[in-house]
């Protein structure tokens, strides 16, 4: 009975056992892995996975977009020197923009001068399509910020608000006509918005001005019309998300105890939808930039889009090339964007976006 105690006894073998535990380390682990603790964050999860992600959009974009010159018809060359260049004039130009190379090499010379900040030259204007760039996007940016701050402010509320309104079946008939009237604006193409705007608001009743960028009311029309459907989408989203909300045992809980409104809904309904909202906001702005082209164009609005027209129109392939990349870049880095400050509001979001 007294080996049953001996030190030994407690070793395989017969081995002797080393000296008792501190206490509070029983069952600790002898090897922390620091490294491997780092790899499994879900911020460098989230991270590597995003990061990969936009490198292969942009791998894409600017395959598409160098494929622009290959894929459109007629010849690049014969754009850039006039219709009245001469042969010769078209041999040099052809070797000028690298079209008598390989198609590997121009995609290689394409890459290596989009590294160095080179995207061409205009065939028109022989301007720098950066510089055109840089001149035109703040009005196209400002017009895409303000119609996203519409959409909020008017669509968040307004669905909200529909959706207490017609909580438990009540009200169907101001649910029914909000239905109808969100899906008709909101299917309604922005051109034909913007053409009735034009036709009534601008020239029928001359309140506001219709084209350019001269005064601020200026923003007014164009503003409008491009936020109509959003606002429509936006609403029609968020009475459906806020339906759900308030169906939840904690909205009825808080609403037996009988809280004011304000705190009812701000404090515990609208918290629920901010990831949801957060998301639409951010592939709003993404899509507004890359879709106030017909806009700009009907209001002739001097942003990007009315430029990409003209560029279309006069097959300035350089400016068509540059314009579509960089709105794709920006769309890109929008997203990530959002991402990033989901995962700050709700860390639990990022293991979904990693895993997507």
């Amino acid at each position: 009975m007294a080996l049953a105690n001996h030190p030994s006894a407690a070793a395989p073998g017969g081995a002797a056992a080393g000296p008792p535990a501190p206490p509070g380390t029983a069952g600790a682990p002898t090897a922390p892995g620091g490294l491997r603790g780092v790899l499994a964050s879900p911020w460098l999860v989230f991270a590597m996975r995003r990061l990969g992600g936009v490198a292969l959009v942009l791998t894409v974009l600017v395959t598409l977009t160098f494929a622009i010159v290959q894929l459109m018809p007629g010849d690049p060359a014969r754009v850039a020197a006039g219709n009245n260049a001469t042969p010769e004039q078209l041999t040099q130009m052809r070797h000028d923009l690298g079209l008598d190379k390989s198609v590997a090499a121009q995609f290689g010379d394409y890459v290596a001068g989009l590294f160095r900040g080179d995207l061409g030259h205009s065939f028109q204007t022989e301007e720098k399509v950066s510089d055109i760039i840089t001149d035109r996007l703040p009005y196209t940016a400002e017009l895409a910020l303000l119609g996203v701050a519409v959409v909020l402010v008017v669509g968040v509320p307004l669905g909200m608000a529909i959706a207490v309104a017609c909580r438990d079946g009540r009200r169907r008939r101001l649910d029914g006509g909000f239905t109808l009237a969100t899906g008709l604006v909101g299917s309604t193409p922005e051109y034909v918005l913007g053409t009735l705007l034009v036709l009534v608001i601008g020239i029928q009743l001359e309140w506001l001005p219709v084209a350019g960028a001269a005064t601020p009311s200026a923003l007014v029309l164009p503003v409008v019309a491009i936020s109509l459907g959003p606002v429509c989408t936006i609403a029609r989203i968020v009475r459906r998300e806020t339906s759900v909300v308030l169906a939840q045992d904690y909205l009825r809980t808080a609403r037996g105890r009988r809280l004011p409104a304000r705190r009812l809904y701000l404090r515990h309904a609208l918290p629920n939808l901010l990831t949801s909202t957060l998301t639409l906001a951010g592939l709003l702005l993404a899509g507004l930039l890359g879709g106030t082209v017909v806009i700009e164009s009907v209001f002739a609005w001097p942003g990007l889009g009315t430029r990409v027209v003209e560029a279309i129109t006069l097959r300035d392939l350089p400016v068509i090339q540059g314009v579509v990349l960089v709105l794709g870049v920006l769309a890109c880095l929008l997203n990530l964007l959002i991402d990033i400050v989901l995962g700050l509001l709700d860390p639990r979001t990022l293991s979904g976006k990693a895993a997507s």
